[in-house]
């Protein structure tokens, strides 16, 4: 797992803030450090071992400010994936509009994919820590599942443009709607290892995607 940066600091040793409710002109920017220290935790450690005294220490509030912002932890949880899935996704769809063609957008995806763990290393982790404690934690499931159905449906509509050119077939649909799938939640959990294993994963799917990765064998002739 990565540690804390400046991107995800868990900590407010470097921010020199009051603790206390904050005042008005400052309500946005803690909001902000709230969601980020509360990523960079839940990252690290997943739903249940992160308490709001933990979030609000390292975004350099008291515990009682804290819900000036938000109610509980589950709120807490669900605004920082929403928050965080919104700066994915808006990403994504400035780099499906690169591409009239499925396999144009796809690379664009994966691209997009890659820039985005450079310039938010803890996005990865917590993505994939949303999975494994919607798993363990039924109340974060519920309060996900919505969300989770919504980009379900992103990766179909990618794959639709595909049928729609006739780069596939309506009959393979639902095996590259699972391909897409497998392949970005593939990426999140290599983005967490280093940026070269990404990069060259990125590399990898796109080149088979353009049948460049691998050759059928040579059958020796008698």
């Amino acid at each position: 797992m990565r540690k804390p940066t400046a991107d995800a600091p868990c900590d407010d040793t470097a921010t020199g803030r009051r603790r206390g409710r904050p005042p008005a002109t400052d309500s946005a920017d803690t909001r902000q450090k709230i969601f980020d220290v509360a990523r960079c935790l839940f990252a690290e450690r997943g739903y249940g071992a992160v308490t709001n005294k933990d979030v609000a220490s390292a975004a350099g509030i008291t515990s009682g400010a804290l819900y000036h912002y938000v109610e509980s932890k589950l709120d807490l949880y669900v605004q920082v994936d929403v928050d965080m899935q919104r700066t994915i996704y808006r990403r994504f769809q400035e780099a499906l509009a690169s591409s009239d063609t499925f396999i144009g957008k796809f690379s664009a995806l994966l691209e997009a994919a890659h820039q985005l763990g450079v310039d938010h290393p803890f996005a990865a982790s917590f993505v994939g820590a949303v999975r494994t404690d919607m798993r363990r934690h039924p109340e974060v499931a519920e309060r996900l599942s919505k969300y989770s159905e919504e980009r379900e449906q992103f990766f179909v509509d990618v794959v639709d443009v595909g049928v729609a050119t006739g780069e596939i077939a309506p009959a393979d649909k639902p095996l590259v709607v699972a391909f897409v799938r497998t392949v970005l939640i593939g990426l999140t959990e290599t983005i967490s290892e280093t940026p070269q294993q990404h990069r060259h994963a990125i590399d990898g799917v796109t080149k088979l995607l353009r049948g460049t990765l691998v050759t059928a064998p040579r059958h020796e002739t008698a």
